[in-house]
C-alpha cells in the first residue's frame, strides 16, 4: 500500500462518520466507496473496515438485509423535529423546487439563444455579404437603366401580335405533325423495311430521287388511302 493510500485509510473513520452525518441517509459500503473514492482515494477494503469499526463503536448504526449491510448515522444525536418544522422544511423544498425549475427554464432559453448566435453570421462575414449584395444591386440598377434608355422597345400591341402568331404557327405545326405521323404510319404498314430505315432513306434522298421515293411510298400505302386493291396498285 502506498503512503498516500495508507494515510487515507487511517483517516477513513473520520471521513465516513462526517459523511454519514452530513447526508443523514442509509448507504451500503459499495455506495460509500463509489461516492468517496475519487475525492479521498479510499479503497473498498478500507471503507468496509472503517464502517464496521464505527458500527462497533456505536457511532453509526448498522442494519442487515439479506447478505447486504446498510449503515447510517445514529439518529439519537439529532434533535427531534416537530410537525411545524417538517411543514417549514416542506415549504422550503417546494420553493427551492420552483426556483430550480425557473433556473432550468432560463438555462434552456439561454442555450437556445447561444445556439442561434453561434449559427449566425459574424460581423466580418455580414459586412462581406452586404458588400456583395450592394455590388449585385448596382449591376441590376445598371441593367435596368440600359433597358429604359433603349429605343427599340416592343409595344404591348406588338407583343400581343407576336404571341398570336406564335400560337397560330404552333397550331399549324401540330396539325402537320399529326398528318405526317398518320401518313408515315400508314406507309409503314406495308413497308418491307424497318421504321428507322424508312426515315433514314427519306432523309438521305436528293431532290432528283425524291420523286422515285414518293412513288415507292405510294406503292406501300394501304388500299383505303389509294382507292384500289393491293394487287391492282402493285
Amino acid at each position: 500500500m502506498s503512503k498516500g493510500r495508507a494515510e487515507a485509510a487511517a483517516g477513513a473513520p473520520g471521513i465516513l462518520l462526517r459523511y454519514l452525518q452530513e447526508q443523514n441517509r442509509p448507504y451500503s459500503a459499495q455506495d460509500v466507496f463509489g461516492n468517496l473514492q475519487r475525492e479521498h482515494e479510499l479503497g473498498k477494503a478500507a471503507v468496509v473496515k472503517a464502517l464496521e469499526q464505527l458500527a462497533q463503536q456505536g457511532k453509526i448504526k448498522e442494519k442487515t438485509y439479506g447478505k447486504q449491510k446498510i449503515y447510517f448515522a445514529d439518529q439519537g444525536q439529532f434533535d427531534m423535529v416537530s410537525d411545524a418544522d417538517l411543514q417549514c422544511l416542506d415549504a422550503k423544498i417546494v420553493a427551492l423546487t420552483a426556483k430550480v425549475q425557473s433556473l432550468q427554464q432560463n438555462c434552456r432559453q439561454m442555450e437556445a439563444e447561444l445556439k442561434e448566435l453561434t449559427s449566425a453570421l459574424t460581423t466580418p462575414d455580414m459586412q462581406k455579404e452586404i458588400q456583395e449584395l450592394k455590388k449585385e444591386c448596382a449591376g441590376y440598377t445598371e441593367r435596368l437603366r440600359n433597358i429604359k434608355a433603349a429605343t427599340n422597345h416592343v409595344t404591348p400591341g406588338e407583343r400581343e401580335q407576336a404571341y398570336k402568331e406564335r400560337q397560330k404557327y404552333c397550331k399549324e405545326w401540330r396539325k402537320r405533325k399529326k398528318m405526317a405521323t398518320e401518313l408515315s404510319d400508314a406507309i409503314l404498314e406495308g413497308y418491307p423495311k424497318s421504321k428507322k430505315q424508312f426515315f433514314v432513306s427519306g432523309n438521305s434522298l436528293s431532290s432528283c430521287s425524291l420523286g422515285v421515293f414518293a412513288q415507292e411510298c405510294l406503292i406501300h400505302l394501304p388500299p383505303c388511302l389509294t382507292g384500289g386493291s393491293w394487287d391492282r396498285d402493285r
